[in-house]
C-alpha cells in the first residue's frame, strides 16, 4: 500500500509542477491533460478541479466550463468563473444572477468588476458608472488604465441623455481619447470629436508600435470608422463613405464594426447602389452582431432594412420587416405604421392607408399629432383640400401653431374662402394675446397677418397684429409706418401718436438728395431719360459748340470680287435675274421648223394670208421696236470662259 501511495503522490506531484509550467508558458490545452491525470487518481480534488476550470475558460471552452463547474458542485466555490462563463456565452442576466447569489458579505474585487462589465451589457449605465467609480477608487495595480476607459465607455453611452450630468473623463490612453471622442460626437460636436480622434489615431500607432501591423490595424479599424462617421455627419459623404469600404475590403475581426460600417454604407447609399445596400444590409443582420451591438444600433439597423425594403418597391418584404420591426421594438410601432402606408401610397392604396392611420390616432395619444399630419400629406395626395382642412382644424389648440396656420391659410385661399382664411387669423391674434404664448420667432406670422387684413380692408386686426409685431422688433420703421398706415383708417388721434415716434424727414435725407430726387427720371424709362438728358444738353446756351463732338459712323470700304476690272463699267443689269436682262431669248423647240398660225386644219398658204406680222404698221403713234443691244459680261463672269466641261459618266 505504502509503494500504491508514493507513486500516487509522485504523480500529483509531477502532475502539479507540470501545469505550473504550463500555466506560465500559456500552453493550457496541455495543462488539461496533465489535470486530467490527477483527476483520473484523485477524482474529488478540489484543487485540480478548479485548475480543470480555468484551463478551460483560457482555451474559451466557457460551455464545457460551466457544465463542469454544475456537474462537480462548484457552483458555490467558483461563483466568479460560473458568472463570467455565462457573461461570454452572451447570457448576462444569468451571469447577473448568479453574481447576486454571492452571500458571504460585500462582493469581492474581482466580482464587483465582473458585475461593472455585466451592468454594460445589460445597458444599465447608471449602475455601472456608479460601480466603476468605486472599482476605480479601491484598485491599484497595471490595469488601472482599462478600468477608466471603460468607465469614460459606459459616460459615452450616457451622453445620449444630454440631461444627466455627467464626470470628467481623463485622457491618458488612446482607448480613453477614443471614449471622449464618441462623447463630443454624441453632443453633436462632429468636428472636435473628429480632431480627437486623429490624435488617438495617431497615439494608437504609436503605443502599439512594438506589437505588428496586425493588431494595430485591428485597433485603428475602430477608430477609423468613427472618424468616418464624424465625416458622414457633417456631410462629407465622399470621404467617409471611401473609409467604410476601406474597412469593409480588409474584413476585420469584431463583427460589430463590420455592422456599423455596413448599416452606415447602406445610409449613405440612399436609393443609389441598391443592390450594394442590400449586400451590405445583411451584414449588419448578421447573427454574429446580435450580442455585440447596444439596442440603440440594433433599433437604427432593423428600422434602415425596413427603408431599403422600402426603396426596392417589395411590398411583401415591406410587411414581413415592418412586422419583425414592431414585435422586436414596440415603441417603433410608429415609424413601421408609416412604412407601411408609405407602401400603401406607392400602390395608389390612398384610402387603405388613411383608414390604418385614423385607426392608430384614436388608439395612440402620443404620436396622435404626428399620424393627424401623415392624414393630410395622404389627403392632399388626392386632391382632397376640404378634408385636409378639417383634420388640420381637428388638432385643438394646435392649430394656432405659426405653420398649421400658414397651411391652413394656404389651402383656405386654394379654395376661394378668403373670409374664412380672415377668420383664421383674427382668431389667432385673439388667441395669442389672451393666452400670453411666446413660443418662438412668431414675427413672420404676425407680419403675414397684418398684410393680409391690410390688403382685406380689415385695418382693426391689421394694426392688432402690428402691435404684437412691434413687441418682437421695436425698433423696426416699417413695421412703425404700417401701423401708422392701419390706425389712420379708424383711429386718426392713436396714428398721430405713433407718427411721432418716426424718425424726421431731416434725419433720413438732406435737401439736395430731394432735389436729386425730384429732378430724377425715375418714373421714366431708361431709353426715354437718356432721350431727355441729351435734349437738355442741346438746348442749354451755356454749353460751347466746339466742344461738342460730333458722331460720325465710320464706313468701311466694300469687298470686291475677284478678276475684277476697274476699267470696265459694270452692267446695268447684272441684279436682274436672267429671264428679265434685254437679251434673253427663249429657247424654242427645234422640231417644230414649219410655224402654223391660224385655225386648226388651215394650209400654210393661207397662213399666210392671215398672219399680221408681215404686214407693215400704220398706227402713227406707236413707238419704235426695240434694238436688240448685246449686254457686257459682269465682273463675276469674265473668268468664265468655256462654261462647265461635260464629265465623264454623263453629269454634269
Amino acid at each position: 500500500m505504502s509503494k500504491e501511495v508514493n507513486s500516487k503522490e509522485l504523480l500529483i506531484k509531477s502532475a502539479y509542477a507540470e501545469i505550473n509550467k504550463l500555466g506560465q508558458n500559456g500552453e493550457f490545452q496541455k495543462a488539461i491533460k496533465a489535470v486530467n491525470r490527477i483527476l483520473s487518481v484523485v477524482p474529488d480534488d478540489e484543487t485540480a478541479l478548479r485548475c480543470k476550470v480555468i484551463c478551460l475558460i483560457q482555451v474559451s471552452k466557457f460551455e464545457e466550463a460551466h457544465k463542469f463547474i454544475e456537474k462537480n458542485r462548484l457552483n458555490s466555490l467558483m461563483i466568479f468563473e460560473k458568472a463570467y462563463c455565462e457573461y461570454r456565452l452572451n447570457n448576462p442576466e444569468q451571469s447577473i444572477e448568479t453574481i447576486d447569489s454571492f452571500k458571504d458579505g460585500l462582493l469581492p474585487q474581482n466580482l464587483k468588476e465582473l458585475r461593472a462589465q455585466v451592468l454594460y451589457r445589460l445597458e444599465r449605465y447608471d449602475e455601472c458608472l456608479e460601480l466603476y467609480k468605486e472599482v476605480i477608487k479601491n484598485s491599484n495595480d497595471d490595469f488601472d488604465d482599462e478600468r477608466r476607459a471603460n468607465m469614460t465607455a459606459v459616460v459615452a453611452n450616457l451622453t445620449v441623455d444630454v440631461r444627466k450630468s455627467l464626470p470628467e473623463i481623463p485622457e491618458e490612453t488612446y482607448e480613453q481619447y477614443f471614449n471622449s471622442a464618441c462623447i463630443l460626437a454624441n453632443q453633436k460636436k462632429f468636428g472636435e470629436s473628429e480632431r480627437k480622434l486623429r490624435a488617438s489615431e495617431k497615439m494608437c500607432r504609436e503605443t502599439l508600435e512594438e506589437d505588428g501591423e496586425d493588431e494595430i490595424s485591428e485597433e485603428l479599424y475602430a477608430i477609423q470608422v468613427q472618424i468616418a462617421y464624424c465625416l458622414q455627419m457633417q456631410g462629407k459623404q465622399k470621404e467617409a463613405s471611401a473609409i467604410y469600404a476601406d474597412c469593409l475590403r480588409k474584413k476585420p475581426k469584431d463583427p460589430a464594426l463590420i455592422a456599423v460600417a455596413s448599416n452606415n454604407s447602406v445610409v449613405i447609399n440612399k436609393d443609389q447602389n441598391v443592390f450594394d445596400s442590400k449586400k451590405k444590409i445583411r451584414l449588419a443582420l448578421a447573427d454574429a452582431c446580435e450580442h455585440k451591438l447596444n439596442t440603440r444600433q440594433k433599433r437604427a439597423i432593423a428600422l434602415n432594412n425596413c427603408l431599403l425594403a422600402l426603396l426596392t418597391s417589395s411590398s411583401d418584404q415591406v410587411q414581413q420587416f415592418c412586422q419583425k420591426l414592431l414585435e422586436s421594438y414596440p415603441d417603433l410601432e410608429f415609424q413601421s405604421l408609416l412604412i407601411c402606408c408609405t407602401q400603401l401610397c406607392k400602390e395608389k392604396r390612398y384610402k387603405d392607408a388613411i383608414e390604418i392611420l385614423n385607426k392608430f390616432a384614436k388608439t395612440s395619444k402620443e404620436n396622435a399629432f404626428q399620424t393627424k399630419f401623415a392624414i393630410v400629406q395622404l389627403l392632399l395626395f388626392q386632391g382632397n383640400r376640404k378634408e385636409a382642412i378639417e383634420v388640420l382644424l381637428s388638432l385643438g389648440e394646435a392649430k394656432y401653431k405659426p405653420g398649421i396656420v400658414s397651411a391652413l391659410v394656404t389651402l383656405y385661399l386654394g379654395t376661394d374662402n378668403k373670409p374664412a382664411a380672415s377668420d383664421l387669423l383674427k382668431s389667432t391674434v385673439d388667441w395669442y394675446k389672451t393666452n400670453n404664448v411666446s413660443s418662438g420667432d412668431l414675427s413672420d406670422m404676425w407680419r403675414q397677418a397684418a398684410e393680409f387684413h391690410l390688403r382685406g380692408g380689415a385695418s382693426e386686426t391689421a394694426a392688432r397684429s402690428l402691435e404684437e409685431l412691434l413687441k418682437i422688433k421695436p425698433n423696426d420703421m416699417k413695421v412703425l409706418a404700417q401701423l401708422v398706415i392701419a390706425y389712420a383708417q379708424f383711429n386718426a388721434k392713436r396714428a398721430l401718436e405713433i407718427s411721432k415716434r418716426l424718425p424726421k424727414l431731416e434725419t433720413l435725407t438732406t435737401a439736395s438728395d430731394i432735389d436729386a430726387l425730384e429732378a430724377a427720371n425715375w418714373v421714366m424709362s431708361t431709353k426715354a431719360a437718356k432721350k431727355s438728358a441729351i435734349a437738355k444738353t442741346d438746348q442749354s446756351p451755356s454749353t460751347p459748340t466746339a466742344d461738342k463732338k460730333k458722331r460720325t459712323n465710320r464706313k468701311r470700304k466694300g469687298k470686291l470680287p475677284k478678276n475684277y476690272n476697274s476699267e470696265i463699267p459694270p452692267d446695268s443689269e447684272r441684279w436682274l435675274p436672267k429671264y428679265e436682262r434685254t437679251g434673253f431669248r427663249k429657247k424654242r423647240d427645234r422640231r417644230a421648223k414649219d410655224v402654223i398660225k391660224g385655225s386648226q386644219g388651215m394650209s400654210s398658204g393661207a397662213s399666210e394670208q392671215f398672219d399680221m406680222s408681215n404686214r407693215v404698221n400704220v398706227v402713227k403713234h406707236s413707238p419704235a421696236p426695240p434694238t436688240y443691244q448685246e449686254s457686257t459680261p459682269g465682273p463675276r463672269q469674265q473668268h468664265r470662259k468655256g462654261g462647265h466641261k461635260k464629265k465623264k459618266g454623263g453629269r454634269f
